[in-house]
């Protein structure tokens, strides 16, 4: 599965992965979880959303036990964000087979769409409709870099944009949801631990900055009759780093937009977007009350004009604690460490975390000794994405066999 999928949205000169939302790369990952539900015999099909679903035994029985994550990336992203769960999905799938297993209640494998946001700049699109959680109205308004509007994206790519909406249908038929993703931090790394359990979600969000300023010529304007926004941007991105380290909370301007982005002209707006992460809401809120607050005051000396838009915001998510224990006594009563799971906290999200108001989630990480992720140096070793796929089997069995 990994020699096929491997390719697909692999930019030659990064390394890394370009797999966008109702794309042509997009449609080649939507097909390859196609093929790998119809080898395996499984009734596939596609939700009113996008999202895509295999399913053992019957859809419309009820208390189904999904497993599954996504397939999109960040720009050059790496190969494990999102595929890894998909992929070891299906794998746990055929060492469940392999065991003989039996199964009581039906099973379904989900690719969901649009996780990462990186098309339309609202993370985890299918999940948020399914769940209810984006309207229909805010999805139609989403556009790309390049005006293209979801709808019309979505119509090209040969979905029908009219039929999005909340599914509560289909989410009341599921009993429990486990997802499996790569660690994107280096707490297992730490303990020693190839595989571990979430325990939350930190709330975060993203937030636009735009700093508006007068355009002049680089060559002959005064540095005291400039206006420039990118300065006031500069002094804002250092504040960031300044206010996150006070709170122990994470502040990240990581996209920038500039107008008119001349190399010898002074811009008239500087657009920037700040990701922000913290533990706990509290402590959220005073980082990027504090990030604005310092960059309205930056402007105000420099004559620039601020605009500050929440674009999306994603409160925290305590991964309900009866699966969550479930999980963690399968694993410890299956594992031959002699120790408990390791039960670990994520600043990142995921399509479990958007599920988890309205159907009981959990996840599982795998280890990443780097620590790198969203970009093309993430990395998890065989042996561990091995054990993963075991942990996910020994769940999958205690929570869906006899």
């Amino acid at each position: 599965m990994w020699r096929e999928l491997t390719p697909v949205g692999r930019h030659p000169d990064s390394g890394g992965y370009r797999r966008y939302a109702w794309s042509a790369v997009d449609l080649d990952c939507r097909a390859w979880f196609r093929a790998q539900a119809e080898a395996r015999g499984l009734t596939y099909e596609t939700d009113r959303n996008g999202n895509q679903w295999a399913w053992l035994g019957d859809p419309l029985a009820g208390d189904a036990v999904v497993t599954g994550s996504h397939l999109d990336s960040v720009p050059d992203g790496g190969a494990f964000d999102g595929p890894l769960g998909v992929v070891s999905s299906f794998a746990a799938l055929d060492e469940l087979r392999s065991r003989g297993a039996s199964f009581t209640r039906p099973l379904a494998i989900t690719n969901f769409g649009d996780e990462e946001g990186a098309r339309f700049g609202l993370a985890c699109v299918g999940s948020r409709l399914a769940a209810g959680q984006l309207t229909v109205a805010d999805a139609h308004r989403l556009r790309d870099a390049d005006g293209i509007t979801l709808p019309a994206a979505m119509e090209s790519a040969g979905y029908d944009p009219e039929a999005i909406g909340p599914d509560p249908e289909r989410l009341a038929r599921i009993g429990a949801f486990v997802e499996l993703h790569v660690e994107q931090g280096r707490a297992l790394d730490l303990t020693g631990d190839p595989v571990g359990i979430a325990s939350a979600i930190w709330p975060h969000g993203r937030w636009r900055f735009d700093f508006r300023g007068e355009a002049n010529h680089a060559g002959t304007t005064r540095p005291a009759d400039r206006r420039d926004p990118m300065l006031t941007y500069a002094e804002t991105v250092l504040a960031a780093r300044r206010e996150a380290e006070l709170t122990g909370a994470l502040a990240t301007f990581g996209k920038i937009a500039v107008e008119p982005n001349g190399v010898n002209a002074i811009p008239s707006l500087v657009r920037g977007w700040l990701d922000s992460r913290a533990a706990d809401q509290a402590t959220l809120d005073a980082v990027v009350t504090g990030i604005e607050r310092a960059a309205r005051q930056y402007a105000e000396r420099a004559g620039i004009d601020l605009d500050v838009v929440r674009e999306s915001f994603t409160p925290v998510v305590e991964f309900e604690h009866v699966l969550r224990d479930e999980l963690a006594k399968i694993l410890e009563g299956t594992g031959d460490t002699g120790r408990p799971v390791p039960v670990l906290g994520t600043g990142a999200g995921h399509d479990a975390g958007i599920l988890s108001a309205s159907v009981p989630t959990a996840m599982l990480f795998v280890r990443n000794p780097t620590g790198i992720s969203h970009s093309p140096a993430e990395h998890a070793a065989e042996d561990d994405c091995t054990a993963g796929v075991r942990a996910l089997a020994d769940v999958l069995e205690g929570l869906a066999c006899s």
